[in-house]
């Protein structure tokens, strides 16, 4: 069998019991210390439930990358053992090349962890948050030189970088609604990126994103419906800072390596996480609309409508996570697919879309 499969379920299962034991310390250290969740207006979650499952699963994916960029470097100095597969000796050096920027992303993505981790305790108020979640990705988009849409220039590029950055993670963090919801529509979205990096040959992001998927799956059975803990801010920053950090750092369009490939698969990512951004977008315009601040939490989420009209919670999640795997499936063949098939997926996400717009619209059971 192949090294690469093997490696890639090896980092699912160690970032999955790095996740699941981190979270339940971390839950019994969250009531010790009162870290619990108040009931609000935008939850459907009645009980105060402990928070801070975020720090796990930031554990499941920070511990191994920094042993793995320990061994790259060690590797990389001193030759790759014998024992080592041959394929996977040949990018020692190349992983060595990109340990700088890996930690750049990774020490972000800490400090996201941290903040989210701080708001969860003392809330610091959106705007407060969105200036440190502002810095971050500023600082990894120039920094670790991670960036999307090259050909627009290094000024426009950073901006758009920046603001995609933002926008992801906003949209995972407003998916925070729903016992098991942002970490299931992440696990979906995970996935398909993962499929979407593999099939393009990215083989340094497709291990990040194989840590991401086990963080989420050893939290998931603790924040399934009726969660026994949630991953607060703390999480929710972090799972949509790994989500967008993993869309930019595949090529998917670079017409000095494969010369064929149209330029609209660099919409994939955009097609992965369609469902969320359009929950994201949909709330921001209808809390404008109200007159209120568009980081107010409500119940104007598509998940919320789906509960209103009848489903149960976890009914509500597989819905939305199904939707989410419908058009993942569709940026995974974007890049493999002819023009014609390619106007077929577009119709298809687009279709995904129109029937949420009309659940949202229909009128609500009583």
């Amino acid at each position: 069998m192949p090294a690469y499969p093997l490696i890639a379920l090896a980092t699912i299962v160690a970032a999955f019991i790095i996740s699941a034991g981190g979270t339940v310390l971390v839950r019994r250290a969250a009531v010790a210390a009162k870290l619990v969740s108040k009931v609000a207006e935008d939850r459907f979650g009645k009980q105060p439930t402990p928070l801070g499952g975020g720090v796990a699963i930031m554990a499941a994916i920070a511990l191994p990358t920094l042993l793995a960029a320990a061994l790259a470097q060690y590797w990389a100095a001193t030759g790759a053992p014998g024992w080592l597969p041959l394929e996977v000796a040949a990018h020692v050096e190349g992983a060595a090349s990109r340990v700088p920027m890996a930690l750049i992303v990774l020490g972000g993505a800490l400090v996201l962890c941290l903040v989210g981790l701080i708001d969860d305790r003392w809330n610091l108020g959106p705007w407060l948050k969105l200036i440190g979640q502002a810095l971050v990705a500023a600082a990894v988009v120039w920094f670790a030189d991670i960036r999307i849409l090259t050909v627009l220039g290094e000024p426009l590029s950073v901006a758009v970088s920046v603001l995609w950055m933002l926008v992801i993670i906003n949209a995972v963090n407003f998916m925070d609604n729903m016992d098991g919801l942002a970490a299931a529509v992440t696990l979906v979205a995970s996935c398909a990126l993962l499929a979407a990096a593999a099939g393009l040959g990215q083989l340094f992001v497709s291990a990040w994103l194989c840590l991401l998927i086990g963080g989420v799956l050893g939290f998931l059975p603790f924040n399934a419906p009726p969660a026994r803990i949630y991953m607060g801010d703390a999480g929710s920053l972090v799972l949509g800072f790994f989500l967008a950090a993993g869309s930019m750092l595949t090529t998917y369009y670079d017409p000095t390596v494969i010369a064929d490939r149209p330029a609209y698969t660099v919409l994939s990512p955009l097609i992965v996480l369609a469902v969320p951004l359009y929950d994201f977008v949909s709330v921001v315009i209808l809390r404008l609309r109200a007159g209120v601040s568009p980081f107010r939490g409500d119940t104007r989420h598509f998940s919320h409508r789906l509960v209103r009209r009848g489903m149960t919670v976890r009914a509500a999640v597989l819905t939305i996570g199904l939707c989410t795997a419908v058009t993942g499936i569709a940026a995974v063949l974007l890049p493999h697919v002819s023009d014609w098939a390619a106007m077929l997926l577009a119709g298809q996400t687009l279709g995904v879309l129109c029937i949420i717009a009309l659940l949202e619209s229909a009128g609500e059971a009583s």
